[in-house]
């Protein structure tokens, strides 16, 4: 009886130590605590998705679970399919981080929240389309990161973040189209094609563009050569093969904290 008793004692601890050691295996962390409610008060689309990452937390106001799947998988947004409501709906999150994770840590524990309170199921595909790829300049980039000291950034479009967001940025700068009268002001509205950043370049970086929009010249063309004379970036149009995420499924409500 002893015996048959040790065993079990045994294999529970065997089980116990293989659940612990499952639980920390690297590739799947988690947040240290987490608040997920839905907004309440939606503010629409030219408002919402305000998202902040700081070494201690993750905060988000009014988001769209579409805004936290691209983030979540670092993609752009129209590389993200499911329901519209995916777009509609509004969340507020407050998370904390344990330790201080890496950027790729911190994508990973935003998936587990996902998938543990709104029981997001989804799926990768790769679709051909068209698309846009950002790239550095034969001469190098004309910008350096961040040093975090206060911006000295000029006049005309001030940006600071990754290069990733840099690309999502332009994604929507391409779709303005070309102004024909110069007393009114041209807004965002023809297709989002996706902006590859293949810069290679990594951190938090804080520069402005002079843009001047011409009569009769796209967003494309203005930006391109902006990009190639005061960043040292390169804009190229071609056809490739992008990572889609599918949505089969999710929840609306998440669940309770």
């Amino acid at each position: 009886m002893l015996g048959t008793m040790h065993l079990r004692l045994t294999l529970a601890g065997v089980l116990l130590s293989t659940a612990l050691f499952a639980y920390s295996q690297p590739g799947q962390p988690t947040f240290e605590v987490a608040s997920v409610r839905p907004s309440a008060q939606t503010v629409g689309p030219d408002y919402n998705n305000q998202v902040s990452w700081t070494p201690a937390r993750f905060t988000a106001k009014n988001v769209t679970l579409k805004r936290l799947i691209e983030d979540a998988w670092q993609i752009q947004l129209n590389q993200i399919v499911g329901p519209s409501w995916l777009d509609r709906n509004e969340y507020d999150i407050e998370a904390r981080f344990p330790g201080e994770p890496t950027r790729e840590q911190r994508a990973l524990m935003l998936q587990s929240l996902l998938a543990e309170r709104f029981a997001l199921k989804e799926h990768r595909e790769t679709r051909a389309m068209r698309v846009y790829q950002l790239t550095v300049a034969k001469g190098g980039p004309k910008f350096k990161p961040d040093s975090g000291e206060q911006s000295h950034a000029g006049a005309g479009f001030h940006f600071h973040g990754e290069m990733r967001q840099f690309a999502d940025l332009l994604a929507v700068q391409f779709s303005i189209p070309a102004p024909t009268r110069p007393d009114e002001p041209v807004r965002a509205g023809g297709p989002l094609i996706p902006v590859l950043d293949k810069t290679g370049l990594q951190g938090t970086y804080d520069f402005s563009v002079d843009i001047h929009p011409e009569l009769g010249t796209d967003s494309f063309a203005a930006w391109q050569r902006a990009l190639n004379e005061q960043l040292g970036l390169r804009i190229e149009s071609r056809k490739g093969n992008v990572e889609v995420r599918a949505v089969d499924d999710a929840a609306k409500i998440p669940t309770a904290n």
